[in-house]
């Protein structure tokens, strides 16, 4: 099977860890990324989707079994080819934020909509297929913390450590009120607590960080299926998150974690985490959403929807019968 991505950032790490697992599978990608430039303080304007949308219909009739758009955004131009069946990713602030009209509108024309959480679903208002992001288990797992600590120079063994692993300046994530929460929480322990912020840091680097942290504290105003939740599950760093996305879900009987509805649940959660010092249980909910598994669950939407069986080990037959849009291959 040979399918065309398009994407708004080519090197999202969840986005390559999935076409990586796909691929081992037996699915092949061409990449089309948005033209432009984007970095922390520019976006794309609106010329730049415009004038992607030539390349795209161009490089469609190539042969492809499907187009698999992720982020709404893109879904306009992959709809503008007419031949081959679109599989559309939301991946959370493009059915939450400014954007979410273009994502609903275009998804009633796509083949099939994936999103990553139960309430995803219920905000776009329509049927479509749950499949979170997975998380690489090998990649993320536990390490000793004092050698996390010094691989990533954190060398204040006094102080608690409460990780934040995105950037202050992305607003959706809201840093402002993990520093409340924080300064809240060092003035009543008697110990440190020092807020980590961790972005811009090669992939393979984080679960170092994950490890040597004390907590994690998600504070997003929204979310789909935060990755570094599931993340910090595989490594059994507790977390404190607030109620989006899929969070109550993926922390159902991890212990110690909360997920809160206040300031006030975080600072306890946070204090009850940070006192209790141990590493919770999250690794055994994280294989539910390990990559191999949400891999062959977006290989079924590939099937599906292309009217594609692969080949598997054991030599069955590859079959191609009609597509779920009535074409067919």
């Amino acid at each position: 099977m040979h399918v065309l991505t398009l994407t708004t950032n080519a090197d999202a790490p969840f986005m390559t860890q999935q076409l990586a697992a796909l691929e081992e599978r037996g699915v092949s990608f061409t990449t089309v990324p948005v033209a432009g430039e984007v970095d922390a303080d520019t976006d794309r304007s609106p010329t730049d989707y415009v004038r992607t949308v030539p390349r795209v219909v161009r490089e469609a009739g190539n042969g492809y079994d499907l187009i698999h758009a992720h982020y709404g955004l893109t879904a306009p131009m992959a709809l503008a080819q007419l031949r081959q069946p679109v599989v559309l990713s939301l991946w959370g602030s493009d059915v939450h934020g400014p954007i979410a009209p273009v994502s609903k509108l275009s998804a009633p024309f796509c083949d099939e909509v994936v999103v990553m959480s139960e309430e995803m679903r219920e905000t776009l208002g329509r049927d479509c297929t749950v499949i979170p992001d997975g998380v690489d288990l090998e990649k993320f797992r536990p390490e000793p913390q004092d050698k996390a600590k010094t691989r990533v120079g954190w060398d204040d063994e006094d102080a608690y450590e409460v990780l934040f692993p995105y950037s202050p300046a992305r607003g959706v994530k809201n840093y402002p009120r993990a520093e409340r929460v924080v300064s809240v929480v060092d003035n009543l322990l008697k110990r440190p607590v020092r807020l980590r912020t961790v972005h811009g840091v090669d992939h393979d680097a984080v679960s170092d960080y994950m490890n040597a942290a004390d907590a994690l504290l998600l504070t997003s105003d929204s979310e789909g299926s935060p990755n570094s939740v599931k993340e910090a599950l595989a490594c059994n760093l507790p977390v404190v998150a607030v109620d989006v996305g899929d969070v109550r879900e993926r922390l159902a009987g991890v212990d110690p974690s909360h997920v809160a509805a206040s300031d006030e649940d975080l600072i306890s959660g946070l204090i009850d985490v940070l006192e209790r010092g141990e590493r919770s249980n999250g690794r055994e909910a994280a294989r539910e959403v390990s990559i191999d598994r949400t891999a062959d669950q977006m290989l079924q939407v590939y099937e599906r929807v292309a009217g594609t069986v692969i080949e598997t080990e054991a030599g069955s037959e590859t079959r191609r019968v009609e597509g779920a849009a009535g074409r067919l291959e």
